[in-house]
């Protein structure tokens, strides 16, 4: 049976040149109805590439085929890139205590990059059944005071991922992001029925994990609740305005705006300037300077050019 009018859905999966489409009424989509893509070369023509979480209009739907063709794509809220995933509500930043180490330096490049979407961020501390609990409270403890409360999650208190499916129940959409190896693939076997994605151990060579995810995908956790599952990811070089960055370290973005700070100048970055108020004393302060030093030079660079 084809239907001649038109649907909003939900791109749940990509590859080649085909995409699966769930079919959504109002903000929930229709339980198992899935439908095998292409989309009009006018999509293109507009310069606009889909990717796993757009929202679309279909026409052209066969339920005897379960087939469609993608008319439009519609406004994003936002576009996390390498890999690409659209529309994201929730970025949990996966870390483990051990196995591959934790490396500090590496979890803020990741916990920046995760904010720089302007989204709720979230930190979540895997292994902890390989440390002991003074340890786990020392880690703790240093990201409290990056503004982060870390949620713990270990392979012998089955109730964590529980308690950790009902949070992301609550979540629009959420995608995992982190190194490898630090067990986002057993996270996602565990919180969604049949997964079964392969695992890999640690190479006890090189100390890290290996990518074992192939392809993008949105899973349904709720009628609209859904978890992306990605083949891993490169963390971008970002190109934000220096008047926007210390919104990427909640400990110095809640000095400014839960104590509301008195800076001598409205315009303060928070680096140099006399009469600024803002505790420099901070673990990452040093990160949040880099980064304004590098956005100048790139400004800089633009204005030059």
């Amino acid at each position: 049976m084809n239907v001649d009018k038109k649907a909003k859905g939900l791109v749940t999966k990509k590859f080649n040149d085909f995409f699966y489409v769930n079919i959504s009424e109002g903000n929930q989509l229709k339980e198992g109805v899935r439908f095998l893509c292409k989309s009009r070369k006018n999509v293109y023509f507009q310069k606009q590439v889909i990717v796993v979480g757009d929202e679309v209009i279909i026409s052209e739907i066969s339920f005897k085929n379960k087939t469609a063709i993608i008319e439009t794509l519609l406004e994003r809220k936002n576009l996390f890139e390498r890999p690409s995933v659209a529309n994201i509500s929730n970025i949990y930043v996966i870390i483990s205590a051990k196995e591959p180490q934790l490396n500090f330096s590496q979890v803020n490049k990741f916990l920046i990059s995760a904010e720089s979407l302007f989204v709720k961020v979230s930190l979540v501390l895997t292994k902890c059944d390989l440390i002991n609990t003074q340890i786990k409270n020392q880690f703790i403890q240093r990201f409290e005071s990056w503004g982060y409360f870390p949620k713990t999650l270990n392979l012998l208190e089955g109730n964590s991922y529980k308690y950790f499916l009902q949070e992301l129940e609550k979540n629009k959409c959420s995608i995992f992001i982190g190194p490898s190896g630090v067990g986002k693939t057993t996270i996602l076997n565990k919180i969604i029925p049949n997964l079964n994605n392969s695992t890999s151990p640690v190479s006890r060579k090189i100390k890290r994990g290996k990518n074992t995810t192939r392809n993008i995908e949105l899973f349904s956790l709720s009628k609209n609740s859904y978890i992306v599952d990605t083949p891993g990811f490169n963390i971008p070089n970002l190109n934000i305005n220096n008047k926007l960055v210390i919104n990427l370290f909640p400990e110095l973005r809640n000095q400014l705006f839960k104590e509301s700070l008195n800076c001598k100048f409205r315009n303060c970055l928070h680096t140099h300037e006399p009469g600024c108020a803002l505790d420099k004393h901070l673990e990452r302060y040093k990160y949040y300077k880099e980064l304004i030093d590098s956005s100048k030079n790139h400004h800089s660079q633009i204005q030059g050019d």
